[in-house]
């Protein structure tokens, strides 16, 4: 038996550390978290995608009383990319979350689902999504959303 570790690399920042694009789809995360639908968790979410041709599309968390019927911000955003540019790749994806005591101290992860969604669309383009996870007090930027997701189910080859 052989143990081994597993690393990510995670750039922590605040606000003015980022450059004018990273400061720009932050904020347009935090638009689209006060735009979610939550009245059920009161939990908002937010999240806006760059894609390579320049637009940038927002989504935010939609909620239902039939659980789990609701989708997350990070899914939606990414499905409507896909769906409204499917041959256009995410270069970055900024998320953003609101409690009913404001914007978080600490950057939220997505969940798992959302994680393997963005991974698969890493896949899809052949491309790294920067991703970067809002707080008032931190920001923390990965590289791609394979650091969210380290050992990711991937796409078998052989299909």
């Amino acid at each position: 038996m052989q143990e081994k570790q597993l690393r990510i690399n995670v750039i922590a920042s605040n606000f003015d550390e980022l450059n004018e694009i990273e400061r720009q789809l932050l904020i347009k995360a935090k638009e689209a978290a006060q735009s979610s639908y939550a009245p059920y968790s009161k939990f908002h979410v937010g999240a806006a995608v760059l894609l390579e041709n320049g637009e940038v599309i927002q989504g935010s968390n939609q909620e239902n009383v039939a659980y789990p019927s609701g989708l997350c911000a990070e899914r939606v955003t990414m499905f409507y990319a896909n769906s409204k540019f499917p041959d256009v790749a995410p270069k970055m994806l900024a998320i953003a979350a609101l409690s009913q005591e404001g914007f978080l101290h600490n950057p939220i992860s997505p969940c798992g689902s959302c994680r393997q969604v963005l991974l698969e669309t890493e896949m899809r383009y052949g491309k790294n999504i920067e991703v970067l996870l809002f707080g008032t007090d931190v920001i923390y930027k990965l590289k791609s959303s394979k650091d969210l997701l380290p050992l990711a189910f991937e796409k078998l080859h052989n299909l």
